[in-house]
């Protein structure tokens, strides 16, 4: 394996656990594995993050065919030190578990709008937990769809998908998608086998702190660093 896969890797795979633990997609992965059955949301989390982890190193690794490859260094440092500069504004000015309360009263205002979670849904949930259900008909469940969609509108835009998209353009894209998948299945597990118990542990202050000091360290290597012909 070169230096470049390497380095790509563990840039990815540090920046993806400092970004994800304590997101949005997090807090809500934690929070639908306590009231579906956890395969069917962890497999529904972790491939929209897998989708969005290849397309945003694809745009990355062809953003140098597009402009040059001067422009999206330069771009790619601002962007690191920005969203480090950012995520120390959140852990200075947000406080503790306010992702936490905003996503689960967005999951309760979606479930009051269906009709709210009864009892027989719960026993319907355990039974699913128990009923081997045919491999192919588990793509189309409703709680596997709804789990990917949540996550996949969740991540769009987001901090940690534009910043992959820097990295794929900076760094070795495969190394880049590697790392953010491994690193994206780790914390969708954690939270999901976790559950909200797990989420109220974090400190939303600390991991911002943490990712804010990475982003700045790899801005400033990227300012640093050569810029390749």
């Amino acid at each position: 394996m070169s230096l470049s896969v390497v380095q790509g890797f563990t840039k990815s795979l540090a920046m993806t656990i400092l970004s994800e633990i304590g997101d949005k997609t997090f807090f809500a992965a934690a929070i639908l594995a306590m009231r579906h059955p956890r395969r069917l949301v962890l497999a529904g989390c972790l491939s929209a993050l897998i989708v969005m982890t290849i397309f945003s190193a694809l745009v990355g690794w062809a953003a140098p065919n597009l402009i040059s490859r001067k422009w999206t260094h330069h771009i790619t440092t601002i962007l690191f030190l920005g969203f480090g500069l950012w995520s120390l504004w959140d852990a200075f000015h947000e406080g503790e578990s306010e992702e936490l309360a905003e996503v689960e009263a967005q999951l309760d205002a979606d479930l009051k709008a269906n009709g709210g979670v009864t009892k027989e849904n719960k026993k319907d949930d355990d039974h699913l937990k128990k009923q081997r259900q045919p491999f192919l008909a588990q793509f189309f469940s409703p709680i596997l769809l709804k789990a990917f969609s949540i996550t996949f509108f969740g991540e769009w835009g987001d901090k940690s998908q534009l910043a992959t998209i820097g990295l794929a353009a900076d760094e070795n894209p495969f190394g880049v998608v590697l790392g953010g998948i491994i690193g994206q299945a780790l914390c969708t597990t954690a939270a999901v086998l976790g559950g909200k118990s797990l989420a109220k542990q974090i400190s939303e202050k600390f991991v911002a702190l943490s990712g804010g000091v990475l982003f700045i360290v790899f801005g400033i290597q990227s300012f640093l660093s050569p810029i390749d012909s």
